[in-house]
């Protein structure tokens, strides 16, 4: 039995009361689900706004059984109408549909995205346009099939600049090929482990807003029916 496993792992840059980037979940209409993650220029409570128009807008058309490059874009036109061109957004949606049975990358970053499989890495690095800025933007949209062992990591730029304060970047890449995919048990595993590497890198003080989104297809029974969802939030 195929079993997607998603896990998020989110900071503030270092004292900034509000991270600059949303997460948003929705369920596809015709099955399955979306995440999408947004990155707002700059940081804290302004950053805070521009991520929130950018994910809610995805969010409402996803959830309305709009294509995911097509909402991308409407985000983006949306983003660009809203603030005149003047502030921008990195912008991914990642989806599990369950009529085609495949996964639905979408993306508007200079950050990779980073799939994992049998195959050894693979990177989603084309040069890629954030939203809200150019007329004509438009996202790299990479369908896979759902197929056993697939690891996905996205994150935003906080992740990637890690340890560059301090000399020591982070390489996310090599990380990654070091884990043998038959230890992983699941998605919370992986999103831990980049999580407290960038933390350690930046000396506890993340020099921007770090947030990782990982998701996993893995071939194992389920231990229980239903969907389960666990959320972590220290104040």
């Amino acid at each position: 039995m195929l079993q997607v496993d998603v896990a998020v792992s989110k900071i503030a840059k270092y004292a900034t009361q509000e991270s600059g980037d949303t997460l948003e979940m929705v369920d596809r209409p015709h099955g399955g689900v979306s995440f999408i993650l947004a990155d707002g220029q700059r940081s804290g409570r302004g950053a805070k706004r521009i991520s929130n128009i950018v994910a809610r807008k995805a969010m409402i058309l996803l959830a309305e059984g709009v294509r995911d490059g097509a909402a991308a874009r409407a985000a983006h036109d949306y983003l660009y109408t809203h603030r005149q061109g003047q502030v921008s957004a990195t912008l991914n949606i990642a989806s599990v549909d369950l009529v085609t049975h495949t996964l639905v990358l979408s993306r508007n970053s200079h950050c990779p995205v980073y799939i994992l499989t049998r195959g050894g890495l693979q990177t989603l690095d084309e040069p890629s346009q954030p939203v809200g800025v150019y007329r004509n933007t438009k996202p790299l949209v990479t369908e896979m099939p759902l197929e056993a062992p697939t690891v996905v990591v996205i994150f935003t730029d906080g992740l990637q600049n890690a340890g560059k304060r301090l000399g020591s970047p982070f390489d996310v890449a090599t990380l990654l090929t070091e884990i043998p995919l038959e230890d992983i048990s699941s998605a919370r595993v992986i999103a831990d482990m980049l999580f407290d590497r960038a933390y350690q890198l930046d000396d506890t003080r993340p020099t921007d807003d770090i947030s990782i989104l990982v998701l996993t297809v893995l071939d194992r029974p389920a231990s229980r029916a239903g969907r389960h969802l666990h959320v972590t939030i220290p104040f």
